[in-house]
């Protein structure tokens, strides 16, 4: 019998915690095992990727095979009706790391079932064997290859063309969250009333990306857009003490919502004439900003709140001015031994 998963049912509990449901009692107990140690966002996401696979397979995932799971990335990679991707996409798949998420997430459910005994083994691969298997076991070629590539940032002159385009003092605060302090886009959605230290000029990231917290420092421009947004714009009657609202309409005084900031900054971008700005886009720019002038790459990773300094690298890469740097006195030193070479052998 093959499943029907026709939409994502999300609801809010009376003290506002989303609930995320498919319709499918294995997927949603799974759902439900993720919300206890995931973010709403990050079990949203998993509900989303569940819902294409079940959807393009058509299989209840006990009668799921790894033949099916290497169908759904050819449907992924070639486009077509088995995406269901955004509107207007309309011609090619999907991109590696859209895919490679998905099957992340799939992954996880069964491995969540074959733990609990619903299911014998996980129909995804680990990975394609090579004729080296038997002298490296487990080193096949990944089923997806995604490329490292580097993120677009906004030069100074485009974060000022953003900046002119906002219309409030709320808009201007949050941007500046991003593009000053380097906060996500749900860190920014997620700060309350007593996350800002104005006396310190630092904000608290109560729940930042995998639940870490962390007290970062962040410019006074910021401090300064929040608190005349705060005196001006904030309705007085607010039931929330999540710092951004809604200032007008019939959700005026509710939480800002992730697709709210988003348009916001999709008007802000069209009225500046800018090609690209979105809010990941922003954070990138900070840190990039911030190792360009010289901050460490520790000190990078911690206003990130990257879990890893890998993921921190990258911003090495994106301080063009830094890998010149390192070059120029490497090429130099190298010069100089060269030039001292003949002059060594003369002098014999």
């Amino acid at each position: 019998m093959p499943v029907s998963v026709v939409r994502l049912i999300r609801s809010r509990s009376a003290a506002g915690e989303l609930t995320v449901r498919l319709g499918v009692r294995l997927l949603d107990e799974y759902l439900e095992f993720l919300a206890g140690r995931c973010r709403p966002n990050t079990v949203l996401a998993v509900a989303y990727d569940l819902k294409v696979f079940f959807t393009v397979v058509g299989k209840p995932p006990q009668r799921v095979r790894p033949a099916d799971v290497l169908a759904f990335m050819t449907a992924q990679r070639t486009g077509g009706d088995g995406r269901l991707q955004l509107a207007g996409a309309e011609t090619g798949g999907v991109s590696a790391r859209t895919l490679r998420r998905r099957l992340s997430s799939v992954s996880g459910l069964y491995g969540f079932l074959l733990a609990r005994g619903d299911v014998s083994v996980n129909p995804v691969p680990r990975g394609l064997p090579t004729r080296r298997e038997r002298q490296r076991p487990g080193q096949g070629v990944p089923l997806v290859r995604s490329p490292r590539t580097l993120p677009r940032i906004l030069d100074p002159g485009e974060v000022d063309a953003l900046t002119g385009a906002l219309r409030t003092h709320r808009d201007r605060a949050m941007v500046a969250a991003m593009v000053l302090g380097g906060l996500r886009r749900c860190e920014v959605l997620g700060l309350r009333l007593g996350d800002l230290r104005f006396g310190e000029r630092r904000v608290f990231i109560a729940e930042g990306k995998g639940g870490h917290q962390r007290l970062i420092p962040v410019s006074a421009r910021f401090f300064t857009e929040v608190s005349t947004y705060l005196e001006a714009e904030r309705p007085a009657g607010a039931a929330t003490d999540l710092v951004f609202t809604v200032l007008k309409g019939p959700r005026r005084g509710l939480p800002l919502t992730a697709a709210g900031l988003d348009e916001i900054l999709d008007g802000a971008r069209r009225r500046a004439g800018l090609a690209h700005a979105t809010c990941h886009q922003l954070r990138h720019t900070c840190l990039t900003q911030l190792r360009k002038a010289g901050m460490t790459l520790e000190a990078v990773q911690a206003q990130a709140g990257h879990a890893s300094i890998e993921s921190t690298r990258i911003y090495l890469h994106l301080g063009d001015d830094w890998l010149a740097g390192q070059y120029r006195r490497a090429a130099e030193a190298i010069d100089a031994q060269a030039l001292a070479a003949p002059v060594m052998r003369s002098s014999r």
